[in-house]
């Protein structure tokens, strides 16, 4: 008798190389025209899919739980965050969620400290003046659109896992200097090697900070972590990046304090209610106050055939009856 291969419900379009590999394993239901599945799309995904494989964009919370079929016992994320599942509810279902860890720690920790040298240097407002209809630029100034200088200036990293970690060791080379509030302070050897000091209170790292990176994960402890009033404390010449999830920051509050002047500016790769952006924001980018990037962090070829590669590597492990090495649990989060 010939084994059912478990139906694999694939919610975005994946790298050719991992959904080949899919097709090969599993009966799997591909998105090839990679149009996001609005709520009643999800909802006969759960239904009728033996494993789910959603991605940062997918909503599966308790509602969609609420209509999962026998059949689902996995949710395997195509993401490293899981803040866009309901983790306790699909526990509670008997269905296990995997997610895809370690692999864009590199990608993101390379895209924060790209917008750590793009918005004190002025990087995309230089670029645009060059390619502007009108003659903004009309060559070489010593006083034309100066930028801040980095080396020597204090970095509050926010979140020193993986990421805040990688982002710790690029930004040592380039001269900052390495401070940072975690849930746990890390062992002396880590901190040695980064020479980095650590911050008990929040509070007191950023009114002390040149720049602030924001590397923790989205949960409900950290939403608009960086409240009104944590934003207020900081200096009028810092300047505020973002790589990891929009709802750390509260946008409003960020965005009031660069159209008062009150912050020297910011670099979002994230915003609080994506995809949609603020467009106060957009109007800031156009004054050149902010840069904001599309999502791009982990938006590398390598990167994302990686996740795919986790992803496989989850939902084999599981229906060969093990537990996958990627398994999230509540207590996690």
């Amino acid at each position: 008798m010939v084994r059912r291969k478990p139906l694999v419900v694939v919610t975005r379009k994946l790298p050719d190389s991992v959904e080949t590999r899919m097709r090969e394993l599993f009966d799997a239901q591909l998105n090839l025209d990679d149009v996001p599945m609005d709520q009643a799309a999800l909802v006969e995904a759960v239904r009728t899919a033996d494993v789910l494989v959603p991605t940062l964009t997918d909503r599966i919370d308790s509602a969609v739980l609420s209509q999962a079929g026998e059949n689902l016992r996995l949710i395997a994320s195509f993401s490293n965050g899981v803040d866009h599942i309901d983790v306790a509810s699909a526990l509670n279902r008997g269905i296990t969620v995997t997610n895809t860890p370690g692999v864009l720690t590199e990608d993101t920790a390379d895209m924060t400290m790209a917008l750590i040298l793009a918005v004190p240097r002025r990087l995309a407002e230089g670029a645009q003046a060059v390619i502007a209809d009108k003659d903004e630029w009309l060559g070489w100034s010593p006083t034309w659109m100066l930028g801040r200088r980095i080396w020597g200036k204090r970095l509050g990293i926010i979140g020193m896992g993986r990421i805040g970690q990688a982002v710790a060791r690029r930004a040592k080379a380039f001269g900052l200097q390495i401070h940072y509030h975690n849930r746990r302070r890390l062992p002396t050897g880590i901190e040695e090697m980064l020479d980095a000091t650590y911050w008990d209170s929040l509070d007191q790292m950023l009114a002390r900070m040149d720049i602030v990176s924001i590397n923790c994960p989205h949960t409900p402890a950290t939403y608009h972590l960086l409240s009104a009033r944590r934003l207020k404390l900081l200096k009028p010449e810092a300047y505020v990046v973002n790589t990891a999830r929009g709802e750390v920051i509260d946008e409003n509050a960020l965005t009031r304090q660069l159209e008062a002047g009150e912050l020297a500016g910011a670099g979002l790769d994230v915003f609080e209610h994506e995809p949609a952006v603020n467009p106060k924001l957009i109007r800031l980018a156009k004054q050149g106050k902010v840069v904001l990037l599309p999502h791009l962090g982990s938006a590398t070829l390598e990167g994302r055939v990686d996740m795919g590669e986790k992803v496989i590597v989850n939902i084999k492990t599981f229906m060969d009856g093990h537990r996958p090495p990627d398994r999230v649990l509540p207590a996690m989060l």
